[in-house]
């Protein structure tokens, strides 16, 4: 939260509009592009906004997977402590799963879950956004834009797998599925950024993507010290 206003105050304060200033803050402190395409429908936000959004995250979010391990040896930190801050970092699940692996097991399954857990707020911030643009336009916002439907999906696989209803046999098979299709989301993300739209977007969303960024690494690497996870 505290994330999300410091990064729709940063744009606001560079002179982006309040959509875009939107777009960029859930972009940087949810979940990406997935942030992006749900909450552009509920603001209203043009192509043209979406676009630079979406090809800033997703250029930033490899940058980010590239860059990030760099910081264990730097700043001393352990497999936990890397893990929860490459979750509440990095914007996408896949590219959380890729910026964890040269690090340690326990990493993964810690990014993971604090990753899980992030894209979690996506339904609150959705919720909320709905309501103040349905406030604004006098009418009553329909249910499906008040959650996004694969919140409601990963909860329900969450509450199925938790009580056992799925076999060990069927679980490891899904897992192996699961591998192949985060790869090919891996590829989807690259194969999506079109650096025409990057350039054409502009200063302003350029310094405002790479400053919201640097608060969430600052934030997350504050949490993970006030957690005492930083050392092994």
């Amino acid at each position: 939260g505290v994330v999300l206003l410091a990064s729709y105050a940063i744009g606001r304060g560079l002179g982006l509009s309040r959509t875009v200033a939107l777009l960029v803050a859930c972009g940087n402190s949810i979940c990406g592009n997935s942030a992006i395409a749900a909450t552009a429908p509920v603001i209203r936000a043009d192509a043209e906004d979406v676009a630079s959004s979406i090809a800033f995250t997703a250029v930033l979010g490899m940058v980010t997977v590239l860059l990030l391990p760099v910081l264990v040896p730097l700043l001393g930190l352990s497999a936990t402590g890397y893990g929860v801050m490459a979750g509440m970092t990095v914007y996408a699940v896949p590219q959380v799963l890729a910026a964890t692996a040269p690090v340690s097991a326990l990493s993964i399954q810690i990014g993971t879950f604090v990753k899980l857990v992030r894209v979690l707020m996506l339904g609150p911030v959705i919720f909320f956004l709905s309501l103040a643009a349905g406030k604004e336009s006098g009418r009553r916002p329909a249910l499906h834009r008040l959650v996004p439907w694969f919140i409601l999906g990963f909860l329900a696989m969450l509450a199925v797998r938790s009580f056992g209803l799925i076999d060990a046999g069927l679980a490891e098979g899904m897992a192996r599925a699961a591998t192949v299709l985060t790869i090919l989301s891996m590829a989807a993300l690259g194969l999506g950024i079109d650096l025409r739209r990057v350039m054409r977007a502009g200063p302003r969303v350029t310094a405002a993507v790479v400053l919201s960024l640097g608060v969430l690494v600052a934030v997350s690497y504050g949490m993970v010290v006030f957690l005492n996870l930083a050392t092994a």
